[in-house]
């Protein structure tokens, strides 16, 4: 099998849970810290802190401190290839 395709089906495989989704989604057009996305998503703190812990260790974001807060947004290039993916599947 592809190693291209390999890495693919690992990247959507991370991003197939639904919150995960929706926090992709929130984070493509800004970064966010984690209390907006909690309140955002109407989910607890701590769920939200686990999903993206999974979505870090995997490369898909970036975490950043901002004085006291860590905000979070997508990798530079992430956002690029989960399109392209994306369009691979359709």
């Amino acid at each position: 099998m592809n190693n291209g395709f390999q890495e693919k089906a690992s990247l959507l495989r991370v991003l197939g849970h639904p919150v995960r989704l929706r926090i992709v989604a929130g984070l493509a057009r800004e970064g966010a810290c984690v209390k907006d996305i909690w309140e955002c998503l109407e989910i607890p703190q701590a769920v939200v802190s686990q999903h993206l812990k999974v979505m870090k260790e995997h490369g898909i974001l970036e975490a950043r401190r901002d004085g006291t807060r860590v905000r979070y947004a997508l990798r530079g290039e992430m956002l690029t290839e989960l399109v392209r993916v994306l369009r691979l599947a359709i």
